[in-house]
């Protein structure tokens, strides 16, 4: 029997108001319905505001460090429970059995960081220039946010805005994609059983177009914590113009690996294959351009095809599966289209191309592992996301021709260099135009005791995860506060 899980509103898990609900379906079987969520509605919606807004008035009050012991007992709830969230986020998302235990791994090192964050919150003491007068500065709550989030890494990315938002003391209406609500969902239950007060966590699912665009715009909250398509962030972004709501949007990416001359090929070919068919291609980080030195082009792309090739390609609860299936039948067409679009384009097709269908394929939504050489930076293939197991390869003509390509982009999240040159790594370290560099490393793998994000159309406003400048950012508001016990009036900057 299919399992029907709830929203949660005010420490209560209860159906929507509207008594639908939405399935969700294993991309690597679509027999397999994973469970059920309410199909929500504003109503609900506006019920979760004021529980939120409710709970607010204790929740910040509570000291952080006893926050931040809340984040540590779920730190090794998520331990104990890693290896059945980690099978589920296979079964729900599709990405393959280590990545789907490392989706969970990362919420476990997120919950050990930002419990530590609890006796962390520091301001900053400085002296005043006036005798008998200190000044300091502190670190405070906001309100109430809404958090939305994506599909590909449906335990890790809700995890890096639940908890800074409520050790920050804040409390949150959390929106998780509709494509894995199932796992965002046992992450919240999670962190209810850890001691998480009634309200200050409350989950609303539904379609992003009715509760998430609803949510996102409530007159309500104070901020908006978002990541997804730079389309939909981007209208985020215009609707909350002049609201004066904290926003902060990660969304997509267009990602380089550039390959000189002198890089040691195998460890190219096998950074390019991790950073380009990872996730099946379904991270913003995803490394979709490989810009390789003319000189070595034709051996990359032997050796990148070769391997390519040779992936093992299914259901990822399998053992030996190398690639997942996409997340559902409309982003699989969309790769498939731009397939296509590749060899109109004049894109060579080196390997792969082909939606699977037969056989273990059959319930699922298959495509090979895809590479297109000769590939020029004006194509589309090499200017727009696909969110797909396809890579292009560009041929440079040097470095600073490379680095040109690379930052030929409306997007700017991560790149990588692969090279032995320790001048080539400093140069594009300091030229290319992205929020995150690796050197002789693909484009995945950020770790999150560092803030996450990029430039361009690739993000706006706070930065996600742990570190200075990180999430922590978003969800604290600086207050200066000056104390004078001189006893007597005293006028800063005024002389006499």
């Amino acid at each position: 029997m299919t399992k029907a899980y709830k929203n949660l509103i005010g420490g209560v898990w209860k159906d929507s108001v509207s008594g639908k609900v939405r399935e969700s379906i294993n991309p690597a079987d679509t027999s397999d319905v994973v469970g059920t969520v309410p199909d929500s509605t504003s109503t609900d919606v506006d019920e979760a505001v004021s529980a939120a807004r409710a709970a607010y008035k204790s929740w910040r009050l509570v000291p952080a460090p006893k926050r931040g012991e809340i984040l540590y007992r779920a730190a090794e709830l998520l331990i104990k429970n890693k290896d059945e969230l980690g099978r589920l986020a296979t079964r729900e998302m599709g990405k393959i059995l280590p990545e789907g235990l490392g989706d969970v791994q990362e919420a476990i090192d997120m919950a050990y960081f930002m419990a530590g964050e609890g006796r962390r919150l520091e301001g900053q003491t400085v002296p005043s220039e006036l005798v008998g007068k200190d000044c300091k500065s502190v670190r405070e709550p906001i309100g109430v946010f809404a958090l939305i989030t994506p599909w590909n890494f449906p335990t890790a990315i809700p995890s890096w805005k639940l908890l800074p938002a409520i050790v920050s003391g804040n409390c949150v209406v959390f929106k998780p994609s509709s494509d894995t609500p199932v796992c965002a969902t046992r992450l919240v239950e999670i962190l209810m059983e850890a001691g998480v007060p009634e309200g200050v966590i409350n989950m609303v699912h539904g379609s992003g177009s009715i509760v998430g665009a609803y949510l996102a715009g409530h007159h309500d909250i104070e901020g908006i914590s978002f990541t997804g398509s730079s389309a939909v962030g981007e209208e985020l972004v215009k609707s909350c113009a002049g609201l004066d709501k904290e926003i902060s949007c990660e969304m997509g990416g267009k990602n380089p690996i550039i390959v000189m001359d002198d890089a040691r090929l195998d460890l190219a070919i096998e950074g390019a294959l991790w950073g380009a068919f990872g996730t099946t291609g379904q991270r913003c980080t995803a490394a979709s351009r490989i810009i390789v030195h003319e000189k070595v082009y034709d051996r990359f792309i032997e050796g990148l095809a070769k391997a390519a090739s040779k992936l093992k390609v299914g259901d990822g609860l399998k053992d030996g599966t190398e690639m997942g299936p996409l997340i559902h039948k409309i982003q699989m067409q969309k790769v498939l289209e731009y397939i296509e679009i590749g060899k109109k384009q004049g894109a060579r097709l080196i390997t792969g191309g082909r939606q699977l269908t037969e056989g273990d394929y059959a319930k699922g939504f298959f495509i090979e592992p895809t590479v297109f050489a000769d590939v020029t930076p004006d194509m589309r293939i090499a200017r727009e996301e696909i969110f797909g197991p396809v890579v292009s390869v560009i041929k440079a003509k040097d470095l600073t021709d490379a680095i040109n390509i690379a930052n030929d982009s409306d997007y700017g999240l991560s790149a990588a260099i692969f090279s032995q040159d320790v001048n080539n790594c400093a140069t594009a370290e300091r030229d290319l135009e992205t929020g995150i560099v690796y050197i002789n490393a693909p484009t995945i793998g950020a770790e999150i005791q560092l803030p996450f994000g990029g430039i361009k159309k690739t993000g706006t406003g706070h930065k996600e995860a742990g570190g200075r400048g990180g999430a922590l950012d978003m969800f604290l508001h600086w207050k200066v506060i000056y104390r004078d016990f001189s006893g007597k009036l005293q006028k800063a900057q005024i002389e006499g």
